[in-house]
């Protein structure tokens, strides 16, 4: 890690950049699928075979399942559903400090990290992505934030770090997961020139960050 505790967003685009490119990220990337399975609905679902079953059988199947249900406790039953539902964003319960503070200068957040554990790459990215809804997202080359308190891609991604959610380590994880998305989607360039570039959006950049975000939570990350 070659990262200072007070770096710019160009030196943590960089520095993701490098890691992007190591042997180590790469191995990590190619470790999980990005792509459904052959013969897979545009969904991910498995398209019917040759030997599919008619709608006759999937309705005895359907009933079978019901029957095996009964037997099952009701408080299985409710654990089976919690499972199965989102996960909760952990970026909802923990606010930003008042939208004045958004032009203070970051180091002024440092005491906020005191005591606090580390948290995943994709958790990190929340905190990042709440930071640009609220704080707002601009474009201009070179800041970390503007004169209202908006921030860049990597802005946020840092601001999110001295507010106390993971460590410089986390923030350029996060960053090396943005640019495989883009390296994914052809942009051969660094974060920061795909988040100026012409025409950007606010709405674009937010994309980009939910797309890295749920690639770092499919490699458990």
């Amino acid at each position: 890690m070659t990262l200072s505790h007070a770096p710019s967003p160009d030196a943590l685009d960089e520095e993701a950049a490098r890691l992007h490119e190591s042997a180590v990220w790469q191995e990590l990337v190619a470790s999980w699928p990005v792509t459904a399975a052959p013969g897979a609905r545009p969904d991910g679902t498995p398209a019917p075979g040759p030997g599919a079953s008619s709608p006759r059988q999937d309705l005895a199947a359907s009933q079978e399942e019901w029957r095996a249900l009964l037997s099952v406790p009701v408080s299985e039953l409710v654990a089976r559903a919690a499972r199965a539902l989102p996960a909760p964003d952990p970026a909802a319960g923990s606010p930003l400090p008042g939208r004045v503070q958004a032009v203070l200068p970051d180091r002024l957040y440092g005491w906020r990290r005191a005591g606090r554990s580390e948290v995943l790459p994709s958790v990190h990215m929340a905190y990042a992505r709440r930071v640009l809804v609220e704080w707002g997202w601009q474009n201009r080359p070179y800041r970390l934030r503007n004169l209202r308190g908006a921030r860049c891609l990597c802005g946020a991604l840092l601001t999110a770090h001295r507010l106390g959610h993971g460590s410089l380590d986390t923030a350029n994880r996060s960053a090396a997961w943005l640019m495989t998305e883009l390296r994914a989607r052809g942009w051969r360039d660094l974060i920061g020139p795909w988040n100026r570039a012409p025409g950007r959006t606010a709405g674009e950049a937010l994309e980009l960050l939910d797309a890295a975000r749920a690639r770092a939570r499919r490699a458990g990350e």
